[in-house]
């Protein structure tokens, strides 16, 4: 690509690491993005552009994942592709290519890429965690890390046609970004391309996963089960998590010592435990690896207790199958915090599943109406509570609402099963407001 003229589409983090490594190796590189305050630092030797028009002469444009596939820059007759297909790229041209080892799923991609990196780690290799978990795969390569662990999303996958993984794993696939997809087909389609390389991994609970599986070309299969494991798969055996895929049976840890706990959470560490073993790292090493992992904020993170109240931060439980897991993992009555962006997601099977378990909901966000009318057909006797757009402090508001339907014993959850960008930033920012909100809270006298 020296020489050759080249559009980064974004100024976000993706964006900024693939115009780096495109003016190291000899491109033109002209950045642009839909806020123009995000082009002012540019690396040096790229300029800003217009996302209007394409300069003369583009060869490519690499953008950033979140552009559709209809937006209109992909009818500009020009290649396009994501930072993940350009990181492939720049490490296939390596003498001695990095190893992808690629992590996908609706649910669990970030918990499983960061067990498998400890796994690698622990077993004495040069591993990084990169991708959605917010390393840049470009930067990743351009650091010479022979093994990289790499979350990536259904539109990472989508804008990365030509990456074959040496092993990768689809966790679940439930309703998630059908308004991007197009339609549930499509988006399964996007989860699919992890399993192209030699061993492909999936979560055979998860009926869709498990169909991704048995239709992938992959010539090694594994499954990961809560289970008993058969032959070829992974699973658990009187409260061990146990390989029966690779080489003879062997027990890896006990499903109690895997930290996030619960049923997502294993299934997390059984499918990270079967990328590190087809990469050939042992048993103890997968153990170790393990025990030294700590879940990231934001998932089931208990933040505190008000009166025989429990206060549950799950942010990042952005879509209804992360909603339903969490939901699930809570013992006892449950007050639930939900709502923001529902992605083309319904949330009638949500609602529905865990009606009974409900002390009272509270819906926030733009997607409102929908998480109402869902609670009228399925949870009809619930109380339920609106936060309007107008209130100030929207997350401020939901917690003194929630404390105020809870009783002693239940616990106040914020698992929205919807993205948070109507609101806040991130999930992350959503989480920090919930947790500054009950922390509020706890300042009151009684």
């Amino acid at each position: 690509m020296r020489g050759a003229a080249v559009v980064v589409a974004g100024a976000g983090i993706s964006g900024l690491a693939a115009a780096r490594a495109l003016v190291e190796i000899g491109a033109r590189v002209t950045v642009t993005d839909s806020v123009p305050d995000r082009l002012v630092d540019l690396p040096d030797g790229a300029v800003a552009g217009s996302e209007d028009a394409l300069p003369p002469g583009t060869a490519l444009v690499v953008t950033g994942p979140g552009r559709r596939p209809d937006h209109p820059i992909t009818r500009l007759g020009v290649p396009v592709v994501g930072e993940t297909e350009l990181a492939w790229w720049l490490g296939a041209a390596r003498p001695e290519p990095p190893a992808w080892l690629v992590v996908t799923g609706t649910n669990g991609k970030t918990t499983t890429t960061g067990m498998l990196a400890a796994m690698l780690r622990a077993g004495g290799l040069d591993a990084v965690a990169c991708g959605n978990i917010g390393y840049a795969c470009v930067d990743a390569v351009r650091a010479g890390h022979p093994v990289l662990a790499v979350e990536l999303s259904s539109f990472q996958l989508h804008w990365s046609p030509s990456i074959v993984p040496a092993a990768g794993v689809v966790l679940n696939v439930a309703e998630d970004h059908l308004d991007w997809h197009g339609s549930m087909d499509a988006y399964a389609a996007a989860k699919a391309r992890a399993l192209l390389g030699p061993v492909a991994v999936a979560g055979v609970d998860d009926d869709r996963a498990a169909a991704l599986l048995a239709a992938a070309p992959a010539p090694r299969k594994v499954g990961v089960t809560l289970r008993e494991p058969r032959a070829g798969e992974l699973g658990v055996v009187d409260g061990m998590l146990v390989d029966r895929a690779f080489g003879e049976t062997v027990e890896l840890t006990a499903a109690a010592d895997v930290e996030p706990g619960g049923p997502p959470g294993v299934t997390d560490a059984l499918a990270a435990a079967a990328l590190a073993r087809a990469h050939g790292v042992g048993p103890d090493a997968v153990r170790d690896g393990l025990t030294g992992f700590r879940p990231g904020r934001h998932r089931a993170e208990r933040v505190a207790e008000i009166g025989g109240v429990g206060y549950v931060d799950d942010s990042k439980a952005t879509n209804p199958h992360a909603a339903s897991a969490s939901l699930a993992a809570v013992p006892g009555r449950v007050v639930w915090i939900a709502g923001g962006l529902l992605k083309g997601a319904s949330v009638d099977d949500l609602v529905a599943r865990h009606a009974g378990r409900l002390r009272g909901v509270v819906v926030i966000g733009t997607d409102r109406s929908e998480i109402l009318a869902a609670l009228a057909r399925h949870a009809p006797e619930v109380p339920v509570s609106e936060v309007v757009a107008g209130d100030d402090g929207p997350m401020s508001s939901a917690v003194r609402r929630a404390a105020a339907l809870a009783q002693p014993g239940d616990v106040v959850l914020l698992a929205p099963a919807a993205a948070s960008m109507d609101q806040f930033r991130d999930y992350a920012e959503r989480g920090e407001a919930f947790a500054g909100a009950v922390a509020a809270l706890a300042e009151v006298p009684a």
